[in-house]
């Protein structure tokens, strides 16, 4: 499917979900309205809390709306990059879905695209936004990309602004220095990332039952740093690198933080709220 078939395509599922912003979100051609007074810190004030809302999997209405509260604004503008995915375009559907009964303004940046049409810049979009939510997927080929268009860099302009990022799976495992992959053939592995939040992460924690027990290997042996484990539907808030605020969706779920203690490794549950 080429860029033109798949705005055309998504542009019209979108509309039939009943999803009016979504034909102005994806179309590309049209610039995005420019950034409102009310928006982030700017390079020239001072630095703005940075924010970012992470979780092992599900990050749907719930995640989104809360995300939007971060915000502080009546109605935020949300982008979705849905890079991991390759620019699904059922993976921007579901965006749309999950941001539906929510009181927001929704956009998608996809990172698949042709100079004719992209007439912004990735900068240009993204630091006129909100709040930027990633989508799940392939994390290692994510990472690529990103760094292949400068949206890395971006990226850590749009968190030092005060922009809400966030994401599950892929999209929480971005913004770590390090975590465990699916991204490679036959075995889950070490991906290296963006670093803005320091040491490792593990997502879909109570969902792979591979997970658990690779994530205490690697962290026992030294061979990845400390960090923090979240079950599907559980969450963790962090203002620069310390957690505000654990979350959940769903009763069961959790969040813990997995480190060395006394030669051992430990697993400290995180006790969440639900959203």
């Amino acid at each position: 499917m080429n860029r033109r078939d798949f705005v055309t395509s998504t542009t019209l599922a979108a509309a039939a979900l009943g999803l009016p912003e979504a034909a102005h979100a994806l179309d590309t051609t049209s610039p995005a309205p420019a950034m409102s007074d009310s928006t982030q810190a700017t390079p020239d004030s001072p630095r703005a809390t940075r924010k970012i809302l992470i979780a092992g999997g599900g990050f749907r209405t719930k995640f989104i709306g809360y995300m939007a509260q971060l915000t502080g604004k009546t109605r935020p503008r949300i982008c979705y990059l849905p890079t991991a995915s390759a620019d699904s375009p059922q993976s921007a559907l579901g965006f749309y879905q999950a941001c539906a009964p929510l009181n927001v303004e929704p956009f998608v940046q996809n990172m698949y695209i042709e100079s004719l049409s992209q007439t912004q810049g990735f900068d240009e979009v993204l630091l006129s936004m909100d709040a930027i939510v990633v989508s799940g997927g392939n994390t290692l080929n994510q990472q690529a990309i990103w760094k292949a268009q400068g949206v890395d860099v971006i990226l850590r302009e749009a968190w030092d602004r005060g922009i809400v990022l966030g994401g599950a799976s892929a999209g929480s495992l971005c913004w770590f220095d390090e975590g465990t992959t699916d991204s490679r053939p036959k075995a889950l592995s070490i991906v290296k990332c963006l670093g803005f939040l320091k040491g490792s992460h593990s997502p879909h924690y109570d969902a792979e039952a591979g997970r658990r027990p690779l994530y205490h290997k690697l962290i026992g042996s030294g061979e990845m740093q400390p960090g923090y484990a979240c079950d599907n539907d559980a969450g963790i808030y962090f203002e620069d690198n310390t957690v505000k605020r654990v979350v959940h969706t769903r009763a069961e779920a959790k969040c813990y933080y997995v480190s060395v203690v006394n030669g051992k490794v430990e697993e400290r549950v995180l006790e969440p709220e639900m959203i």
